[in-house]
């Protein structure tokens, strides 16, 4: 693996999150890995960017012309792309990636982490997915995940798309042997 995309978001969120977010850029500029991200020079994504650039890392920016001034772009990066759309935005971090880890964030991280799965489950792309459970952040989330399955919308061979730890060194380690799941999405009309 060459590249990892990060999901993180533009907001700060409490001030550990900070210090853990540049540990993780550090560590895995140290793993000689590029970092793809949403462009962003605030919040989480300000921070993931700067770490890996202050370590000499590869940072890659991919941010939508409508949001270069509200998440306010980067301008010191190694590469900037500034694309029309959140759906190319999606895209073209997904096509530069060959992993990808989710960090605390919003709706915006939320929204990237569950379309790169769903991506996943329909056989789009085999590239590990993490979780990076600062703090429990993603403890009610994957509750969540596990109600699903519960409730029987969701295969609990999907389970396997994702791992989660809470330090990015288990993570990554996890994230490496990674194997996809075998069976992929499909609807079997004979049982609608």
């Amino acid at each position: 693996m060459k590249r990892v995309c990060i999901f993180c978001g533009a907001n700060a969120g409490a001030p550990s999150y900070g210090e853990a977010t540049k540990q993780a850029a550090e560590f895995l500029v140290q793993q000689g890995l590029e970092l793809v991200y949403g462009g962003g020079s605030v919040g989480l994504m300000g921070v993931i960017a700067d770490a890996a650039l202050a370590a000499r890392g590869k940072v890659i920016g991919v941010i939508p012309h409508e949001l270069a001034t509200r998440e306010l772009l980067h301008t010191g990066l190694s590469d900037l792309h500034v694309v029309e759309s959140m759906h190319e935005r999606k895209a073209l971090m997904a096509k530069l990636s060959d992993a990808f880890i989710a960090l605390p964030g919003g709706f915006g991280t939320l929204d990237e982490l569950f379309e790169i799965l769903t991506w996943g489950q329909l056989g789009q792309h085999t590239k590990p997915v993490g979780l990076l459970n600062l703090n429990g952040y993603f403890n009610k989330l994957l509750e969540f995940i596990d109600h699903t399955m519960a409730e029987a919308f969701v295969k609990e061979k999907y389970r396997e798309l994702f791992h989660v730890d809470v330090t990015i060194e288990g993570l990554w380690e996890r994230m490496k042997n990674h194997q996809p799941p075998k069976t992929r999405k499909w609807i079997n009309l004979s049982q609608t």
